[in-house]
């Protein structure tokens, strides 16, 4: 009894030190910018640290115009897990096709090797002239109602440049993950007298899960990054993006510091909540290494 309580205190001692050390940058950070918003003193350039937390005090409280920041962050976050989604379905099935295919391998490698080096944001001008301001609302022939002004919001194009952002970190990393898994395993497994399906099942898609959801962690880090350019597009009337570029047109800096803040904040809670599930599901790889 003594032994488990020591070591539940020495566990806990070990988590109070871990959050204080992260707390250290984010105060220090704090610390410089309410100096040299003293020193500036010219809110264009740099608000005070207050002008920027009351937008987080009162998040139902319109901004500029254009609704309130829940609202503009809501909106934000469907739009990414939307064009997110989308890239898993594709990307996972095609990572694990290449990895374990030599012929698909071939095949898809080199256009994955022309297109990946290209920044999401370079393709706006094709985008743009691809799908216009085509939204999940015009494609399912709304003009006029609540479901109309909602769906409005999710054009064809902010959609393709997330997923863009989120396809190739998902799909390098899943074939990375079947490529690395021994051959050996699957020989002995198809000595021994397993089918195709039951390697995938029980060899394939149990190896290569870690890093697969490594990737996606990467994946979603990488689609939130666009969700600026993306929301940058015609057509754009809500979301954090939109927020920040609109609020620079009219010297709002208070709200784009707001909205720069509101996308690192839930980009790194989302991040953390990958670390949490890797650690939770998948602890037997940190024990073999």
């Amino acid at each position: 009894m003594r032994f488990h309580f020591r070591k539940r205190n020495t566990i806990m001692s070990k988590s109070l030190k871990r959050g204080a050390l992260a707390l250290i940058g984010p105060v220090l950070i704090l610390l410089i910018w309410f100096v040299m918003a003293d020193v500036i003193d010219n809110k264009l350039i740099l608000p005070a640290p207050d002008k920027v937390f009351k937008h987080f005090i009162t998040p139902l409280a319109n901004i500029i115009g254009l609704g309130a920041l829940t609202k503009n962050i809501l909106v934000s976050l469907f739009r990414v897990f939307f064009g997110y989604l989308i890239a898993i379905i594709i990307a996972v099935p095609l990572g694990i096709l290449m990895g374990y295919s030599r012929t698909a391998n071939e095949l898809g490698n080199s256009v994955i090797s022309i297109f990946r080096p290209v920044p999401p944001i370079a393709w706006q001008p094709l985008v743009l002239a691809w799908f216009g301001v085509t939204s999940a609302a015009t494609l399912m022939g709304l003009t006029r109602g609540d479901a109309y002004v909602y769906l409005n919001n999710f054009k064809i194009s902010m959609t393709f440049i997330i997923f863009l952002g989120a396809f190739f970190p998902i799909v390098t990393s899943s074939i990375h993950a079947v490529s690395s898994i021994p051959k050996t395993w699957i020989e002995s497994a198809r000595v021994l007298g397993a089918n195709e399906w039951d390697i995938f099942r029980k060899i394939l898609l149990p190896g290569a899960a870690p890093t697969i959801i490594n990737g996606m962690r990467t994946g979603l880090g990488s689609a939130w990054t666009c969700l600026v350019s993306a929301e940058m597009l015609p057509g754009s009337l809500s979301g954090v993006g939109y927020l920040i570029t609109h609020a620079y047109e009219i010297a709002r800096v208070d709200v784009v510091i707001t909205g720069m803040i509101s996308i690192g904040m839930i980009g790194a809670f989302l991040d953390f909540a990958f670390r949490f599930l890797e650690s939770r599901k998948f602890k037997w790889q940190h024990q073999i290494k």
